[in-house]
Formats: structure tokens, sequence, C-alpha cells
């Protein structure tokens, strides 16, 4: 049997799956990700030896995690890139165990002095 010309092969692959709705990175964009992350990561551990920031270390680690999750969720995990359905069930997901740890949280009276 004779192979389909590569041109149909396309065409069938849009009918089958659909098409993304944004452009995906290259491999350089993903460098410059990652070395953002190690930049990222490098200010944790900056900002946990500094003296002065021991008051205000939780907060500070908080923004930097979250920075960094954001930028994992949005490019390597492709939710930059994808339906928009997919952000909107992941961001379901997150909020419902943000949701079941805060309740846990409450429960064992973690708030309460």
């Amino acid at each position: 049997m004779a192979e389909a010309p590569v041109d149909e092969r396309a065409a069938e692959d849009e009918r089958v799956a659909p098409a993304h709705v944004g452009r995906h990175p290259g491999p350089k964009e993903y460098i410059r990700i990652a070395i953002v992350l190690a930049v990222i990561t490098a200010l944790e551990v900056v900002v946990y030896y500094l003296e002065g920031a021991q008051d205000y270390l939780i907060p500070i680690l908080f923004v930097f995690s979250f920075i960094k999750f954001t930028l994992v969720v949005l490019w390597f995990m492709h939710l930059k890139f994808d339906s928009r359905t997919y952000a909107r069930f992941f961001v379901m997901g997150l909020a419902g165990a943000i949701t079941l740890f805060l309740i846990v949280l409450l429960i064992f009276q973690v708030f309460s002095s």
C-alpha cells in the first residue's frame, strides 16, 4: 500500500486533533525560561542567608515560589499555548486543592493561638 502524500496526512491530522491556540516555543525560549528559573532559585538562596530579610523571609520566598510555579505551568506544561479549556481545568483543580488544604489547616486549628 502506497503512503499518502504529506499534505493529505497534515489535513487528516488537523481533522483528528484540534489546532493549538498559539505557537509553541522553541528551544531558545525554553533555555531562557530555565535561566530565569535558575536566577530566581539563586535569589531564594541569597534571601535565605541575608540577615535583614529574616523577618520577611516567608512572604519573599512565597512570592518567588509563585513566580516559578507560574512560569513552569505556563511554559513547561504548555498552558500558555494550548486551549483555554486545559487552563480552566488546571485552575479549578488548583483552587480545589488549596481549599482542601485550608480546610484541613482550619480543622487542626493551625491558625488559632
